[in-house]
């Protein structure tokens, strides 16, 4: 079943990174996913985030403030 990835983020460096993190393990893990990038503030707050870069996993925040770890994506979208 396909998962629904968002990077929440208004595009600050961080951001980029996460996106870039989240679109290799997908990518190299063969990963059903779909990839969203918010970058609107109302959007984002619909998530309750007040710190980004996050990430959404299926409608769930995973990971906020903070570039998550290569190993740590892999756990979570297995």
């Amino acid at each position: 079943m396909s998962k629904e990835i968002k990077i929440l983020g208004t595009g600050c460096l961080k951001c980029k990174q996460t996106e870039a993190v989240v679109t290799n393990i997908v990518a190299e893990h063969n990963i059903d996913a779909t990839i969203k990038k918010v970058e609107d503030i109302m959007d984002i707050m619909k998530y309750n985030v007040m710190s980004t870069p996050a990430v959404v996993i299926d409608e769930k925040v995973v990971i906020k403030g903070r570039i998550p770890s290569k190993l740590e994506l892999i756990d979570l979208l297995k």
